[in-house]
């Protein structure tokens, strides 16, 4: 199932919260080779973890992480901004209405279906949440899941190539993409909207922390 949780209430959920940070530690560092920091724990946290960020989490059903997606508003500090301006040509990209999303995850054994839950989380969070845009660095292996799922962005700028090549792309919300990623996910829009409703309520006037 889906899960939506703020960073401060991960404590909350603690085998949920040590499967995600050593599942990360197992694609970034181990997989990808990304130069990414690891504690003792074995997990892969930094400093955007710190800033209460919203996670859309793939629960499985023994209660461990199968994938995950990470959430920041745009008005405070997001890796974008920080550390790849250069991919946007030094435009600060800085609204309400645009929200982060990074550090996407699969477990090990997740298959695509995983994937494609976590894009409709994230457009269950456009559609509640009022946001209009997702933006995101993103690498060229997620070219195809993008394709696969569904939901691809449009690229605001790129660097390097071929396995190396990263860029930053602008996610729009569309009704009918919602309904091809939840084709993809083998879910029902009943199901998605009772699990945020879970977490929100059926109307949610909550905002992320960092906007309100």
């Amino acid at each position: 199932m889906l899960k939506y949780i703020y960073g401060s209430d991960l404590k909350s959920h603690p085998v949920l919260a040590d499967t995600m940070f050593r599942d990360r530690a197992w694609q970034f560092r181990e997989r990808l080779g990304w130069e990414v920091s690891v504690d003792a724990q074995g997990h892969e946290r930094d400093e955007y973890d710190d800033e209460d960020p919203l996670y859309v989490i793939w629960q499985r059903p023994d209660g461990r992480h199968g994938g995950s997606m990470r959430f920041l508003p745009t008005t405070g500090r997001t890796m974008v901004n920080d550390h790849f301006s250069e991919l946007t040509g030094g435009v600060v990209i800085s609204s309400p209405l645009i929200w982060e999303s990074t550090r996407f995850c699969l477990s090990p054994g997740a298959d695509s279906r995983v994937a494609a839950a976590l894009m409709l989380g994230g457009g269950e969070l456009m559609r509640g949440f009022g946001v209009t845009q997702f933006v995101g660095v993103f690498d060229a292996r997620m070219v195809r899941i993008y394709r696969m799922i569904g939901s691809s962005p449009d690229v605001l700028g790129s660097s390097g190539r071929g396995r190396d090549r990263i860029s930053v792309g602008l996610w729009n919300y569309d009704p009918a993409d919602r309904v091809k990623v939840l084709q993809r996910a083998g879910l029902s829009s009943v199901v998605s909207e009772h699990w945020y409703a879970r977490a929100f309520g059926a109307k949610p006037t909550k905002r992320l922390r960092k906007a309100a």
